[in-house]
Formats: C-alpha cells, structure tokens, sequence
C-alpha cells in the first residue's frame, strides 16, 4: 500500500496528534530521497522499535555548499514512495521548501566541536543545515525516534548533541552501513557513476579493510595510508579529502585506536564524491 503523502506542517500534525495522545511511539526516518537499500533498512528498523512510522523527503538546500551538487542531486518521489510500500509506513512527509523555509525564516541551529573536522571542513556550513533541518523535523513529527545510518558516522554523533544539548525528547537510533555485494556503501549519489567509475568505486571500501588490518597487527598507519592513497589514485580516484582515525566519541583525531574509533574516508571519483567509515 502506497503511504499517504503529506506536505504541510498542519496536515502533518493533524496526522501525529491522535498517536500522541495514545501515547505511542513516534519514528521518523529523515531522507533526501533517491531511496536505496541503506534507507529501507532504517524504515524497518523503525517498524521494529515504533508504533508508527514517517518516512521524509527534503532536497535540503542549506545543507548544499555546492548549487550544482545540489542541482544534480537525484530527485524520484514516485519511486521512493513504492519502494516504501511493503513497509507500510504510517506518513511520508514532502514538504516544499516554502513550507520549510518561508520567506520570514532567520533562524539556524549550529553545533560547535564536531563539526569542526572532515565533513564540517570540506563542505563549510553543512552541518548547520544539516542540524536545521532534523530540528524542524523532530518538531514537526513529534517523533519519539529517529533512525539515522552509520554511514554518515559523524553526521549521527552531530544529531545526537543538537538532540541533547537542545533537550529535544527523541531516541536517535544509529543503524549499520548497508553495503553492495561488492563492498561499496550504498549512497544515493552511486547512481552519479559512470559505469567505469563505478567498477572502481569499491576500492575505496577495500584499501579502507587493509589499512584497519594493517592497524590491528600494529603497523604504522601513517605508512599504510600513503601506501593506500597510492594504489587508490592509481584506480581513478583524483582527490582524497581525508582518510584518517578518530574516536567514536568526540571524534578526536588519534594515530592508533587506543579507545574505541572508526576509520573515515571522503574521496573524488570521476567526479563524485564517496564517503566511508569502518570500526577500526
């Protein structure tokens, strides 16, 4: 069954209230579209944990540091809402960027610390669009739960202190990275490949396992990272972003995993750009 599609705040609401007053829980899977595996299986981890579910789609333009990037990005409500259809979520929120950004609005939500490195770095004010926009999204739906990938790791820990430092009433659950069956993380922008690009992008996610191989017989990393960035432009990749350990917490930059961490990488292929972490 196709879920009802709604796209303004007040129908919305009106939708949330009765759950509310029940006192159900509330899940909200916050999307850009151009749904895949990784998103469905956050729709069902909320099925599993909540007595309702919102599945949303927003093209978020404050969180684009690029137009272009945000002019290519891939947009297809029709076949997001049948890939949602077996789930039988409850709602699935489209709002307008009108309806989420009126003329009037002034307001930002911006998280200091974690958002100074890698993403915050690469791709300046993202996170304060990013942070903007899952704030009016959690007051919008009145979830009690939101799912968010592990895959954008450092986006995760960012929601969960803007929830926690805000006091915003919301579980915010981190669910795995779902990958191809040849290891490259599923993103939306994967459909940006070339068929070339492609067949190399998995490279990524391979010299990613070897160097947290490396790391854990107790080899430099430093070595092993420039022997990766090597091999990684040699398969087409142009420009490496960053390839670096941070812990998990506060994702300070450590040179060995002396407390729990996670190896992350933000690499150009043929003119996209992938991201990818690992436990290490």
């Amino acid at each position: 069954m196709t879920p009802p599609v709604l796209r303004t705040r007040a129908d919305l609401r009106a939708a949330t209230r009765p759950w509310q007053r029940a006192g159900e829980r509330i899940g909200v899977v916050p999307t850009m579209g151009a749904l895949h595996d990784g998103h469905l299986s956050l729709v069902g981890a909320a099925k599993a944990t909540c007595d309702r579910v919102v599945a949303t789609i927003f093209v978020n333009p404050k969180q684009f540091n690029n137009a272009s990037d945000l002019e290519k990005y891939p947009r297809d409500e029709a076949t997001d809402a049948g890939r949602l259809e077996r789930f039988a979520v409850d709602v699935l929120y489209v709002p307008h960027p009108e309806e989420m950004y009126p003329d009037s609005f002034a307001t930002g939500v911006s998280v200091a610390g974690l958002t100074d490195v890698m993403e915050g770095t690469h791709r300046p004010g993202h996170f304060d669009g990013v942070t903007t926009v899952v704030t009016k999204l959690f007051l919008q739906t009145s979830a009690t739960d939101a799912f968010f990938g592990e895959k954008d790791f450092q986006q995760l820990q960012v929601v969960r202190r803007m929830a926690a430092d805000l006091d915003i009433p919301v579980t915010v659950h981190g669910c795995p990275t779902i990958r191809e069956i040849d290891g490259l993380a599923m993103s939306s922008r994967n459909l940006l490949l070339s068929d070339r690009a492609r067949t190399a992008a998995p490279r990524l996610h391979e010299e990613m396992e070897s160097i947290a191989e490396g790391v854990s017989q107790g080899a430099d990393f430093s070595t092993l990272r420039a022997r990766a960035v090597t091999r990684l432009q040699a398969a087409g990749f142009t420009q490496i972003d960053y390839l670096e350990i941070r812990a998990n917490d506060d994702l300070a930059l450590l040179d060995r995993p002396t407390r729990p961490a996670r190896l992350f990488a933000a690499a150009w292929l043929a003119g996209v750009r992938l991201i990818d972490n690992i436990a290490v």
